[in-house]
C-alpha cells in the first residue's frame, strides 16, 4: 500500500467509459487492469467489451472494424461477436470443419447505466452473479437512463491507492484546492468532527450541514448538507442536497495499471441551468481534479525512493480503512467466503 503499485481488485465492476464516446458501430481500445479492452457498438446501439487481441496472429482487434454486432480482425478477417467467440473465418476452404465455438478472444460482462459504460472484470472467469458484486448497484438513486450533466477525466500518474487515498485526504485542501471560488479563506484552519459507519463495501461519511463558506455550494441554497461514500474498488460517491437542487456526485478511479490510475469526476444534478454552462462548470471540474492530479504527481518524486510512510489519527484514518477493507475484500475472495465490512461506527477530529 506504500509502494508505487497497488493490488489490482478484480471480481468488480469499474467505468470504462464515458457511454457516449463509443458511437454505434464504432469503438474504442483501453488498457484497463492491466488488459487490453475493446469497447465498441453495434449496429444494434448495444455496448459490449472484448479483449482487444486476435487469438490468430495476435493483432489488436482495434486495428479491424465493427460489423453489425461483431467485430472483424484487421489482418485475416476473423469475426467475434459479442461473447468474445469465433462467429466467421474467412479463408475456411469448403468441407474444411473448424469448431469455431472453442475460438475465443474473451469478453468482459458490461452494463451501460448511468451514461456509463461499466465492464466486470472477473477474478478466475466467473460471472457476475457469482461475484461479491453482482451488479452495479453504486449510484441507486440516480435513474439508469440519466446522463451525467457534467463529466471530466484525467489521467493520475499514480496507483489506484494513492489517488484514492488523496482523494479521501480531509486536511490537504487548505494546500492543493486554493480556488477562489472554492475556498474562501484557505490558509484558515477549523476545527471539523465528523461521524462514520460502515457502508457497502466501503464507508460513509454521515451526512451533515455544509459550512456557509464552500462558496461553489450556495449554488443549491439553503441548509445544503452533503453525504460521502467510499467503496471499493474505487469510487466516492457525494450526495448534497440543498432547498432549491441537489446533486450526486461520482469520482470514479480505474485503474489502467498497477502505477497508472483514470480518474472520473462525474456530476448528475435537478439544476436544469447547467445543462448551459456546462462548458464553464467542466472547465471548473477539470481545474480541481488537476490540482488532486498534479500532486500525486509530485508525491511520486519522493515515493520512488521507498520512503516509509508515516500516517497520523485521525486525518489519516480514512487511508487506513481503505487498506483495512481491500485486504478483507481479497482474503474474502481467496478463502471464498463473503465479504464482511471490518470497520464499526465511529466519529472522528481533524482540522482543516
Amino acid at each position: 500500500m506504500q509502494g508505487l503499485k497497488a493490488d489490482l481488485l478484480r471480481g468488480c465492476w469499474y467505468v470504462a467509459v464515458p457511454a457516449a464516446e463509443v458511437k454505434r458501430g464504432k469503438m474504442v481500445a483501453k488498457t484497463l487492469l492491466g488488459e487490453p479492452v475493446l469497447i465498441a457498438r453495434g449496429d444494434d446501439g448495444r455496448a459490449f467489451a472484448l479483449r482487444d487481441i486476435c487469438p490468430h496472429r495476435g493483432i489488436p482487434l482495434h486495428y479491424g472494424k465493427v460489423e453489425g454486432t461483431s467485430v472483424r480482425c484487421g489482418y485475416h478477417g476473423w469475426r467475434f461477436d459479442t461473447s468474445g467467440t469465433c462467429a466467421e473465418i474467412p479463408s475456411l476452404r469448403e468441407g474444411q470443419e473448424v469448431d469455431l465455438s472453442r475460438i475465443r478472444c474473451g469478453a468482459y460482462p458490461t452494463v451501460e447505466k448511468h451514461g456509463l459504460i461499466w465492464i466486470y472484470v472477473s477474478l478466475s472467469g466467473e460471472p457476475p452473479s457469482e461475484g461479491p458484486m453482482a451488479e452495479v448497484d453504486v449510484l441507486p438513486d440516480v435513474p439508469a437512463d440519466e446522463a451525467p450533466a457534467a463529466l471530466v477525466m484525467l489521467p493520475f500518474d499514480c496507483s489506484i491507492d494513492h489517488a484514492a487515498f488523496g482523494l479521501m485526504d480531509p486536511t490537504h485542501a487548505a494546500y492543493v484546492h486554493t480556488s477562489w471560488w472554492f475556498k474562501k479563506d484557505p490558509t484558515r484552519l477549523r476545527p471539523k468532527e465528523k461521524s462514520f459507519e460502515p457502508d457497502a463495501f466501503g464507508w460513509r461519511m454521515v451526512r451533515h450541514e455544509i459550512p456557509p463558506q464552500n462558496l461553489v455550494y450556495k449554488l443549491f441554497g439553503t441548509g445544503v448538507t452533503t453525504e460521502i461514500a467510499y467503496r471499493l474498488p474505487g469510487y466516492r460517491i457525494e450526495r448534497v442536497t440543498g432547498s432549491r437542487a441537489n446533486v450526486v456526485g461520482l469520482t470514479a478511479m480505474t485503474p489502467v495499471d498497477e502505477e497508472h490510475t483514470e480518474v472520473y469526476q462525474i456530476f448528475w444534478t435537478s439544476l436544469g441551468w447547467l445543462t448551459w454552462a456546462r462548458p464553464i462548470v467542466r472547465r471548473l471540474m477539470r481545474t480541481f481534479l488537476d490540482q488532486d492530479r498534479r500532486v500525486v504527481v509530485q508525491q511520486r518524486e519522493g515515493l520512488v525512493h521507498g520512503p516509509r510512510l508515516m500516517m497520523i489519527n485521525d486525518a489519516d484514518t480514512q487511508a487506513r480503512w481503505w487498506a483495512r477493507v481491500k485486504s478483507e475484500f481479497q482474503e474474502a475472495q481467496r478463502a471464498g467466503r463473503p465479504f464482511v465490512n471490518p470497520l464499526k461506527p465511529q466519529t472522528r477530529r481533524w482540522r482543516s
